[in-house]
């Protein structure tokens, strides 16, 4: 049996002044998947530990 991965929660503080470093734009913190969502660029961002890596190389590209 495998089990869901578990994220560490983001700091409401720290979201509330992070923007999306492509577009400049809100962020969308998505907790199931441990990532902070940019529409406007079209990327998701991964939190690890705790941390969000806001790098546009280590973003996914989301998909509709």
């Amino acid at each position: 049996m495998t089990e869901k991965p578990t994220f560490s929660p983001l700091d409401p503080r720290l979201l509330s002044v992070l923007v999306c470093p492509v577009t400049k734009g809100p962020l969308i913190y998505d907790r199931e998947a441990g990532e902070l969502i940019s529409k406007g660029a079209g990327l998701a961002f991964p939190i690890r530990d705790g941390i969000p890596i806001m790098l546009p190389d280590e973003a996914r590209r989301l998909t509709d």
